[in-house]
């Protein structure tokens, strides 16, 4: 059988797994905007519309786009990682904040409320200063819109690896952003006023808390630190 007739070629199988991944991204971002769609804020405090500068609001907002960077990260490392303890916590990162994604967009659709801050209003729901040092509604130490979230400059040099450097690079990128998102989470889980919005801020700090300290055993175990804060 010639090349041409097995239909697998190198190009066609990176098309084949692009297509694949699209369609996941998809369904699972519909299934959790269903979600949030359908659960219609069961045992509420507040059956009104949060206002727009609730926690509520502030928090699915800014969650949202927190966990979207962190999707973007996981997807590189499913895709160029080579150490399948990697690509499987890539993947289980993916699809679990994905969903958030999806659920905390149905909230605001409900709530007919934008899907995004102003500009220059992220955290402004928070109204004292985050573990990183962070204001509300002013720039993370690092120059992104949040704590923990990685620069272009970053997510630039994570893709110019390979190897054990990437998986390295990879995980300290990961934990920074979890520890960074974490005091958002707290914050969402104690303030929020919807008990959907608050149990799910709470989940988010339960899991992560327990992915970080993963992270911090497969830098060790490779002889790496994280990242200073």
């Amino acid at each position: 059988m010639t090349e041409g007739s097995a239909g697998t070629t190198p190009g066609r199988g990176n098309l084949v797994r692009a297509v694949v991944l699209g369609a996941a991204v998809v369904a699972t971002l519909l299934l959790g905007a269903a979600v949030g769609l359908l659960i219609q804020l069961p045992n509420s405090d507040d059956a009104s519309v949060p206002a727009a500068d609730s926690v509520d609001v502030g928090f699915c907002q800014d969650m949202a786009m927190h966990h979207i960077q962190a999707v973007q990260m996981a997807n590189i490392a499913r895709e160029r990682s080579t150490d399948e303890d990697i690509r499987l916590f890539a993947f289980d990162i993916s699809g679990t904040q994905l969903e958030q994604v999806g659920r905390m967009k149905g909230w605001l659709m409900l709530w007919g409320r934008p899907e995004q801050p102003e500009a220059g209003r992220h955290m402004a729901w928070m109204n004292t200063a985050s573990a990183h040092g962070h204001t509300a509604g002013g720039d993370a130490p690092n120059g992104a819109p949040m704590p923990g979230m990685a620069t272009s400059e970053d997510l630039a040099k994570l893709r110019s690896l390979s190897g054990v450097e990437f998986d390295v690079y990879f995980l300290q990128l990961m934990l920074r952003h979890h520890q960074g998102g974490a005091p958002m989470a707290e914050y969402g889980s104690q303030h929020a006023g919807q008990h959907a919005v608050r149990t799910l801020a709470g989940s988010m700090l339960k899991s992560q808390t327990s992915e970080s300290e993963y992270m911090e055993k497969l830098l060790a175990d490779r002889g790496a630190a994280p990242l200073p804060a």
